[in-house]
C-alpha cells in the first residue's frame, strides 16, 4: 500500500512541476501578446491624434506624445513585471 502512495506523490509532484512550467510558458505568451498591443496601440494614437500642439510649462509639446507616453510607461510596467516574476521564479538571467 505504501508504494502506490509514493507513486500517486511522485505523479502529483511532476504534475505541479509541469504546471510551473506550462505557467511560464503562458506568462511568456501573454507578455509578447501585451506588447504587441501597446504597439498596436501607439500606431492608431500616431495616425488617428492630430499633430496639434500644447503649452507645457511654457513650451509647446505634441499632443500625440501625451498618450505615446502614457503606453510607453505601461509597456515599461509589463516588462518589469515579467523580469520581476523570473527572478521570483529562479531564472534571472533573461
Amino acid at each position: 500500500m505504501r508504494e502506490g502512495r509514493q507513486s500517486a506523490e511522485d505523479v502529483a509532484g511532476k504534475r505541479s512541476m509541469e504546471g510551473f512550467h506550462s505557467a511560464g510558458s503562458d506568462l511568456d505568451r501573454k507578455y509578447w501578446v501585451a506588447l504587441a498591443l501597446y504597439g498596436v496601440l501607439a500606431l492608431l494614437v500616431w495616425f488617428t491624434m492630430d499633430a496639434g500642439k500644447i503649452l507645457v510649462w511654457g513650451r509647446p509639446v505634441n499632443l500625440r506624445l501625451l498618450p505615446l507616453i502614457i503606453l510607453g510607461g505601461l509597456a515599461l510596467r509589463t516588462v518589469l513585471a515579467l523580469h520581476a516574476d523570473r527572478i521570483r521564479r529562479g531564472g534571472g538571467n533573461g
